[in-house]
């Protein structure tokens, strides 16, 4: 697929979701069941009770792999950007953190989840987060005006990837702190996964190779590049849950042919330092 098509299917993908206020379709008795899926997607990938009950209503989608919030050390006063901001959930998770003297910027190329955020921060009186329509790659955001960026699970998407690194570092402030949770890989994964649709708004077939990941941030210039934390994430978990069944579907696979691939994709957190 050339990177229009990917844009294509992705901002289709996430308007869907906005659209229907939900990640998942799938039944309870799947791998993630409960009440309520994305709440327990979230438990599982790091987020509190307390961070699921404090947000407006319908801020949580279910999406991401991570807590990059969590991690990300902000400090009162913080002027932090959300790549891929989607309904909001993470930027008024910060907004919590860096109070009233901090500012929050979200940054999503879907219309449908930039006017979702903006009614859940109308309904949450989030008066300092806003939300920008943008590409990570042409980021509406001025050069060295951040703190922090924070990320979940949104780099995997982009089809140029140096450039989104290059444009976070663009809009760092000197010593500004990047904290990102993200899909990679340990291993390629079969040509028929990467180059299908599903697979791609599902978070996989995106990815990078994790040392290739590392390599791209140390390249756009960031230092200290770290990964905090790293786990297994099941691709029946992932954040557009019917996408493995579409994989199996577009790939041709069988179930316990993508069940062995399982392996090969990780959650990691990274960290990195504008100098």
């Amino acid at each position: 697929m050339d990177d229009e098509k990917i844009k294509s299917a992705v901002r289709e993908g996430y308007a869907k979701i906005a659209k229907e206020g939900k990640a998942f379709s799938v039944p309870l008795t799947s791998c993630c069941g409960g009440a309520s899926l994305a709440d327990e997607i979230s438990k599982r990938i790091g987020y509190t009770e307390r961070e699921l009950a404090v947000v407006p209503k319908g801020a949580n989608l279910g999406l991401g792999c991570g807590n990059p919030v969590a991690l990300a050390s902000l400090q009162e006063g913080d002027i932090v950007l959300d790549l891929g901001s989607g309904a909001g959930f993470d930027c008024f998770l910060a907004a919590q953190r860096v109070g009233a003297s901090g500012r929050v910027i979200g940054v999503d190329m879907t219309p449908e989840m930039i006017a979702k955020a903006r009614e859940n921060a109308q309904k949450g009186n989030y008066y300092t987060v806003e939300f920008r329509l943008g590409e990570i790659e042409h980021l509406p955001v001025a050069d060295n005006s951040i703190d922090v960026t924070v990320s979940n699970c949104v780099i995997n998407l982009v089809p140029d990837k140096r450039e989104a690194f290059a444009e976070i570092f663009r809009v760092l402030k000197p010593g500004g702190k990047l904290m990102i949770s993200d899909i990679v890989l340990l291993q390629e994964l079969p040509n028929v996964i990467k180059n299908s649709a599903a697979a791609y708004v599902g978070c996989i077939s995106g990815a990078l190779r994790k040392d290739d990941y590392l390599k791209t941030m140390r390249e756009a210039g960031f230092e200290d590049v770290q990964v905090v934390e790293e786990a297994v994430f099941p691709i029946e978990c992932m954040a557009n849950d019917p996408t493995a069944q579409a994989i199996v579907k577009d790939a041709g696979l069988p179930p316990e042919r993508i069940k062995e691939l399982e392996h090969s994709v990780v959650s990691i957190k990274v960290r990195g330092v504008k100098q």
